[in-house]
């Protein structure tokens, strides 16, 4: 079976070899496993700066190169109209080769993919959309659009479209789906946490306007300010960290909040394993990873009701819900750490449900896709 992936996420070429992003890599080559030949449509550039970066191990069967383009000046506008058509005919005639189409979205080549796919309407096809599908959400006009056409039965045809979450209005294409970072193997004990000492929350991600890091930040610095021992530490660089820096250092908060900066997965996993909380206030996600690993280990999630994190959490069975009024959150943790056996029994809950999505459930689901001719919707 020939598995053609489309991708905005492009491959880095070095020495004859492929790299791409870490966590792309990661998934990725489940798919690859369960074909026998896989072929590439994506960019390929010599770098990428400032990007985890992870060989494909699996052996590539070819590399279709296509133009990279953007819109975020006119003369790259008016570059990328002309490498859309071009793009549009080298994707064409991948896809006449495939047996199995994979789209990855949202993105600008994925708009194309979206669109040349439209032309097969016999070949079996899967999009796997990383963004958030929530109807209502705000986002650009191009992923509107990708969702729109995904969605629609009479355009797109034999596909199953991968998202989070489960949503109205979704027609039969659309397939709630998820994402994995342990195994089964992975499956360890989880000891309680005591509220004996200070409460321990959690932020990671990058730190960024997008992610909220500073409300975190402000609502530990209100749960102290309401006579609770709380800390906070923070994991991920980004723009906004000299801001949080003085934020920090303006209102004497450096004996209990603290910047970590960028570690390896496996202190990321330690401290998620100690931790009672983490906090994610986020504007917008795709799959929240970070919640699902959080809830792996037993350490509860606080999120702003962005994506699929209303299911994930099912109503505050499993976490809280962040209002963004700091006084109404603050009020709300505090009722829930004034019951500690409230707090057990939703760290349990969340410990059960995230421990259903291992990456051999995942593997076992991506099998059932490539293998299975009975998605057809024709």
């Amino acid at each position: 079976m020939r598995l053609v992936i489309l991708s905005n996420a492009p491959l880095i070429k070095q020495q004859e070899e492929y790299f791409a992003y870490s966590p792309y890599v990661k998934e990725i080559e489940y798919w690859m496993k369960h074909s026998d030949e896989t072929v590439f449509v994506c960019a390929v550039l010599p770098e990428y700066k400032n990007l985890l970066i992870e060989k494909i191990n699996p052996i590539i069967k070819e590399v279709v190169v296509l133009k990279d383009f953007n819109l975020t000046t006119i003369k790259n506008s008016f570059f990328a109209f002309f490498y859309s058509f071009y793009n549009c005919f080298i994707i064409y005639k991948a896809f006449k080769k495939a047996d199995h189409i994979h789209l990855r979205c949202p993105g600008n080549i994925g708009l194309l993919g979206c669109l040349v796919q439209i032309l097969f309407p016999k070949k079996i096809k899967t999009a796997k959309y990383a963004g958030n599908w929530a109807p209502n959400s705000n986002q650009p006009l191009t992923y509107r659009i990708q969702k729109w056409i995904l969605n629609n039965t009479l355009l797109t045809k034999n596909m199953q479209v991968l998202v989070y979450g489960e949503w109205d209005g979704s027609s039969k294409n659309i397939k709630p789906f998820f994402t994995a970072t342990y195994k089964e193997i992975d499956k360890a004990n989880v000891f309680p946490r005591d509220f004996s000492n200070a409460i321990k929350f959690l932020f990671i991600g990058t730190l960024s306007s997008g992610k909220r890091p500073l409300y975190a930040i402000q609502l530990i610095e209100s749960l102290r300010k309401s006579g609770c021992k709380v800390a906070l530490d923070l994991y991920g660089e980004g723009s906004e960290r000299l801001d949080l820096e003085n934020y920090i250092k303006n209102n004497s908060l450096e004996n209990y909040i603290n910047l970590k900066g960028n570690h390896s997965q496996e202190t990321i996993k330690k401290e998620l394993q100690e931790n009672h909380f983490v906090v994610l206030p986020s504007k917008s996600e795709g799959w929240p990873k970070v919640l699902a690993e959080g809830m792996f280990w037993g350490c509860l999630p606080i999120s702003t009701a962005i994506s699929c994190v209303p299911t994930m959490l099912n109503n505050e069975e499993r976490g809280l819900l962040l209002s963004l009024d700091i006084e109404k959150d603050t009020e709300k943790i505090l009722k829930l750490l004034s019951n500690e056996n409230h707090y057990q029994k939703m760290s349990l809950k969340a410990i059960e449900w995230s421990r259903k999505y291992t990456l051999d459930y995942f593997e076992t689901e991506i099998k059932k896709l490539l293998q299975d001719e009975n998605n057809s919707n024709h």
